[in-house]
């Protein structure tokens, strides 16, 4: 695929050896913790009292950094706080793809959803209404079906926006990106694109085990995020999209693998974050 980006990443590692990094950090001040804690709580028990995302623009970002975004599906769910407490420790920002009946499953889903909405370091997006029952090849049989399940969730979880991602399916739908990865799914692709939604996948994702724990560390995940730079395998360059689930963070492991892997990122100095409305071209009226 042509790159859309400008000019394709540089032959060269943009991790590098981390035990170069500055060992500095910063340092939080904790919140209020109950004497009784899980051990997935202590991971995360200190945090900032206010976070901050600096507003940055294409033309401020050097031309030695790359840009991740932070994508978190099917929340607010199992996982859900314990994402938003990574978010705030490392102040880094993230979308979360939102399953509209998930809002309503359980009240502490409905008041995740409504901590979520208050909280400047995450923005909402749509992830259908129903996450097509987990039956796709049938959900993707009748697009219109289909849209209508996209605007109940729009309506339902008040979204503003419609940048959207498909349940079960690495779809793109942008003016410059039109990637299918199952074709019976293509033209369900297009009604939405038609319908107005922004239509985003992902360029890595960082799957589960069968215990729907995060499968394998850190350490793998950065070495795959430097390869798709380094090989210029973004959807486009110098960005890339980041994808994981809020379910994922239950355990202490898992949320520890996930909150080293930002401060990694972070650490070496070549990154920066930002949130999926800032993708390059999103926010174009599509054709």
């Amino acid at each position: 695929m042509k790159k859309t980006f400008a000019g394709k990443a540089r032959n060269k590692s943009f991790l590098g050896v981390f035990a170069v990094i500055s060992a500095a950090s910063t340092l939080f001040i904790g919140c209020n913790q109950k004497i009784e804690v899980k051990e997935s709580e202590k991971i995360l028990s200190k945090e900032p009292p206010v976070a901050k995302v600096p507003r940055i623009d294409d033309e401020d970002i050097p031309s030695d950094k790359r840009v991740i975004y932070l994508t978190f599906d099917d929340g607010p769910n199992r996982g859900t706080e314990n994402l938003l407490k990574i978010l705030h420790k490392r102040n880094v920002c993230a979308t979360a793809f939102l399953v509209g009946k998930h809002a309503t499953d359980s009240k502490r889903q409905k008041d995740d959803l409504e901590k979520m909405r208050a909280d400047q370091l995450i923005e909402l997006a749509n992830h259908s209404y129903t996450h097509a029952h987990n039956k796709y090849s049938d959900f993707y049989k009748n697009p219109d079906a289909v849209v209508k399940d996209f605007d109940l969730a729009k309506d339902s979880l008040k979204l503003t926006g419609k940048i959207a991602r498909t349940p079960g399916r690495n779809i793109w739908r942008l003016n410059n990106i039109n990637v299918t990865d199952l074709k019976s799914s293509s033209e369900a692709a297009d009604q939405l694109k038609i319908a107005g939604y922004k239509v985003i996948g992902w360029d890595l994702e960082w799957k589960p085990t069968n215990k729907m724990n995060l499968k394998g560390n850190h350490e793998a995940m950065l070495k795959k995020v430097d390869s798709i730079f380094f090989n210029d395998l973004e959807k486009t360059s110098r960005h890339l999209v980041f994808l994981t689930h809020d379910q994922y963070l239950n355990d202490a492991d898992s949320i520890n693998e996930l909150d080293l892997f930002i401060e990694k990122l972070q650490k070496s100095n070549r990154f920066v974050f930002r949130k999926v409305s800032a993708y390059p071209k999103i926010n174009e009226i599509l054709n």
